[in-house]
């Protein structure tokens, strides 16, 4: 004979605190921060702007996806652009460095963003890991 597994938990308990009709925002509220690290990372399918405050903890992040753009429209210099004016206006940076990693497309169109925004740019660094000889390259493709 075997013996009938009891149930652990309910999920009418899982429902108790929910209302019906409550709002619940996609994102939460960013920090208000005066000085920070802006991070762009531009691939060659998406531009992803991170902010962070002085130490590296991250404040808000924004990509070409959560503003709408899809597909191959991502990789756009106009989605760069405006995903780093979403990220720079949720967060109200005044002062900030900049860290720019990838050569993608909206690399350039992002940093014109954040140039143009009012904030005062202490300093631009290119962050790509560039290697020394590492691996080797995949083998030239015959058509």
């Amino acid at each position: 004979m075997t013996k009938a597994i009891p149930k652990i938990g309910s999920r009418k308990k899982v429902r108790i605190g929910l209302r019906r009709n409550a709002r619940f925002s996609l994102r939460k509220s960013a920090r208000r921060i005066t000085k920070g690290v802006i991070h762009v990372q531009a691939s060659f399918n998406n531009t992803i702007i991170t902010v962070t405050d002085p130490q590296g903890r991250v404040v808000f992040w924004s990509s070409a996806g959560t503003c709408g753009f899809k597909s191959s429209r991502k990789a756009s210099p106009y989605a760069g652009q405006r995903t780093a004016v979403d990220a720079i206006r949720t967060v109200g940076l005044q002062r900030a460095e900049v860290m720019v990693k990838g050569a993608g497309s909206g690399r350039d169109a992002a940093l014109r963003a954040i140039a143009k925004s009012g904030v005062r740019l202490s300093c631009i660094r290119d962050v790509t890991p560039m290697p020394h000889n590492g691996c080797r390259p995949p083998k030239k493709r015959r058509l």
